[in-house]
């Protein structure tokens, strides 16, 4: 089953939703959520292992050991997923640079330029343009129908030419 929720035929009663271990649907939960499941399963039967090692019915144990390694997995998954959800801020960092780089560059600038210079998609160039033009950073130029963005003039000349 591996966690994951499937469809299944029972005899004379059509189909019927059969869930992931323990009755949950894995696939629907966030990383955290699973790591949380995955520690509330393994820490009573970890307790009760230890417990039930020190009595002479130690045996009984190994009836409900099973319900460890479907948390097992769960709490692996967990912990790979948490990895996964970090936002990577430096990628963002690295494309507002492109970003500014190509305005320099070339002093005035279409999302569409941006992106083909960059990493950026035309969306995303788009967004931060506009972005950075109403905080003030941009000047935003219209002409022959296109929309330009630009370093703002210092003294006749676009500050950020060479």
């Amino acid at each position: 089953m591996c966690g994951r929720t499937y469809v299944g035929r029972e005899a004379g009663s059509g189909t019927r939703l059969v869930r992931g271990p323990f009755g949950l649907d894995a696939e629907k939960m966030s990383p955290g959520t699973r790591v949380v499941v995955a520690l509330s399963v393994l820490g009573p039967v970890a307790l009760s292992g230890v417990f039930l090692a020190l009595t002479p019915i130690w045996w009984i144990f190994t009836t409900y050991f099973w319900v460890a390694f479907p948390a097992l997995g769960l709490l692996g998954s967990g912990i790979a997923g948490l990895r996964e959800d970090r936002p990577v801020r430096v990628a963002e960092e690295a494309g507002e640079r492109e970003l500014l780089e190509a305005l320099r560059d070339h002093g005035e600038i279409t999302p569409a330029r941006v992106a083909a210079e960059t990493s950026l998609t035309v969306a995303e160039a788009d967004r931060r343009l506009r972005k950075l033009a109403e905080g003030g950073q941009l000047e935003v130029r219209v002409r022959g129908g296109g929309i330009f963005y630009a370093l703002w003039e210092a003294e006749g000349r676009i500050a950020g030419a060479r």
